[in-house]
Order: C-alpha cells, then sequence, then structure tokens
C-alpha cells in the first residue's frame, strides 16, 4: 500500500519515485539510464509539463488527484515494468518527441546523432536527394532524416502493418508527410529504378539466445523489431546483398547492428566497415559507400 498522500511537491514525488525504482531494481534503458531522469521525466509528463523545466518547480505543492495519477504512473512502472515510454505514449528523438506505443520499440539508436550533424563529414549535404529507411518502426529516422533534409525525399519501409501505423501518425505529427512516403515491406521497397543517396536502417539485430536474456522492459517491445537470426545477422546480411541495387554511385549504407559486431565482422573479415563512433551512447553502426558495397556483395 502506497503512502503518497504525505508527500506535499514535486520534489517530494522525485525522491519517492527514485527510491521506490531503486528498491524494485527496475531496468533503465528506453530513453533513460538513471532513477533520476526517469522519474523527472515520468512526473512532469503526468502534470502535462514540460520536460525540461528542471528546479524552476521542484517545490511546487501538488493537488490530490494529481498525486494519484503520478503513483498510478510509478507502481505500473515498478509492477509490469513496462518501458516509461509505453506509459507516456511519448519518447525523444534527436531532440523531437514521437507517440509510442506497443506497436513499435521505443527509439534509441544512436544514429540520432548521426542525423543531427546530417552524416557529415561522411556526405554532402547538398547532395542528398532521396533517403531509405529500412525497418523503420515508429518512423523517427525517417522523419529525423526529413527534417535534417528538407529538400530529400524520405521513404521507409517496414514489415508491420501495425508499425507503420504509428509511423503514419509521426509523420502528420511532424508536418512531413508530403516528404516521408511509407511502405508496407520486408527490407526493401518495391519502387523501380529508384536509387539512394543514403540509405540507414536499425533492424533487428538480438539473436534468440540474447532475448532471453534481455530485462523484462525489452520484453515487452515487438519480438518482429528485435529478433534476427541465431547470430543476430539476418538483416544485416540481406541488406548487404541487396544495398547495391538501390544506392546512387557516391551513396552511403549506414546499418546498426549493436551487439551483433564482432558476429558481422567475424561473418565478413575482409569488409572495411567503417564503424562509426558516438558522443552519446554506444557503437554498433558501420558505414559503407556504394563501391565498397559493389566490391564485396556483387560477383
Amino acid at each position: 500500500m502506497s503512502d503518497y498522500n504525505e508527500l506535499v511537491t514535486i520534489r517530494d514525488f522525485i525522491r519517492y519515485a527514485i527510491s521506490s525504482f531503486q528498491k524494485a531494481g527496475i531496468y533503465y534503458g528506453h530513453g533513460a539510464d538513471n532513477a533520476w531522469d526517469e522519474a523527472c521525466y515520468l512526473i512532469y509528463h503526468s502534470l502535462h509539463l514540460p520536460h525540461n523545466l528542471g528546479a524552476a518547480v521542484y517545490d511546487t505543492r501538488l493537488l490530490a488527484h494529481e498525486k494519484e495519477a503520478i503513483d498510478q504512473l510509478i507502481q505500473k512502472r515498478i509492477q509490469d515494468r513496462l518501458p516509461l515510454a509505453y506509459l507516456t505514449h511519448e519518447a525523444w528523438f534527436a531532440g523531437h518527441p514521437y507517440y509510442i506505443d506497443e506497436r513499435v520499440l521505443v527509439p534509441r539508436s544512436p544514429i540520432a546523432e548521426l542525423i543531427e550533424h546530417q552524416f557529415q563529414p561522411w556526405i554532402e549535404v547538398s547532395q542528398v536527394k532521396n533517403i531509405l529507411d529500412l525497418c523503420t518502426g515508429s518512423g523517427c529516422i525517417a522523419i529525423a532524416c526529413a527534417q535534417a533534409f528538407p529538400e530529400a525525399q524520405v521513404d521507409a519501409t517496414d514489415i508491420s502493418a501495425d508499425a507503420l501505423a504509428v509511423a503514419k501518425m509521426n509523420t502528420l505529427r511532424h508536418h512531413v508527410e508530403d516528404q516521408v512516403t511509407l511502405y508496407e515491406a520486408d527490407l526493401f521497397p518495391a519502387v523501380k529504378n529508384k536509387k539512394y543517396d543514403l540509405i540507414v536502417s536499425n533492424p533487428p539485430y538480438v539473436s534468440p539466445q540474447e532475448m532471453q536474456e534481455l530485462p523484462i522492459e525489452y520484453r515487452h517491445e515487438p519480438e518482429i523489431g528485435l529478433v534476427a537470426g541465431a547470430q543476430g545477422l539476418e538483416f544485416a546480411i540481406r541488406i548487404l546483398e541487396q544495398a547495391a541495387n538501390y544506392l546512387q554511385p557516391k551513396g552511403l549504407l549506414i546499418v546498426e547492428v549493436g551487439n551483433s559486431e564482432a558476429a558481422l565482422i567475424k561473418k565478413f573479415p575482409k569488409i572495411p566497415f567503417t564503424w562509426l563512433e558516438f558522443e552519446r551512447g554506444e557503437g554498433g553502426v558501420f558505414m559503407l559507400t556504394t563501391e565498397q558495397v559493389k566490391k564485396y556483395f556483387i560477383s
């Protein structure tokens, strides 16, 4: 039985939430990496406040119905082990909020950092006219690319009609529905003779064994968006084998493979993958040029 009624201010509830999270041993990995950020985001969302207010509102007193709403979210986060984004129906990616529910993975790809820098110095921004996002899920990568390259057209695919429904909502939310075209497809779209300056993907890359070892929070996400064959390489390999058919001569292929990086290097020891580094988050993202893809995957 919760005794939250003894709490008075936002500061009290932040402390209460952190203590509750720490005691329960929940896992952070869907936007926040610590109890403080998770608590603040949950509480501010419940109060319909901007997530970046900080100390300015810590000593604000709360009404009874506000306390109840916050406590309900805290208890649901602990008891159900749902990622916070599924409780708030919102996650941030590349500086913008996205609608999220259980039909899609929670956005967390380090590719956001590449998009924020317009993939420089790897590509000439003015030359980017067509972008393809494979396995788009919530649409966050495609939409962020559209925002970073306002003159470019972006195609985005996903095998899940449910995921594409969420992506459509997000294209409308960010007013890029005329710039981003969504396709239901198993990787590459059935578009004749179209080539892309940039192909980017955060496909499934978790092995079945790794899936069983993941914290409970991850197992609430759609398995179709996570599991990729025995070594987690099924989709990465298929992308590598087909990408040359869709890339412009001076194009780039950028794919996230996460913890399957070592397995991919072992599988293709002669391929000169460029493994990108990030200021925020982990790596596991490779880059290849069109020339490299053609050299190693076209006989």
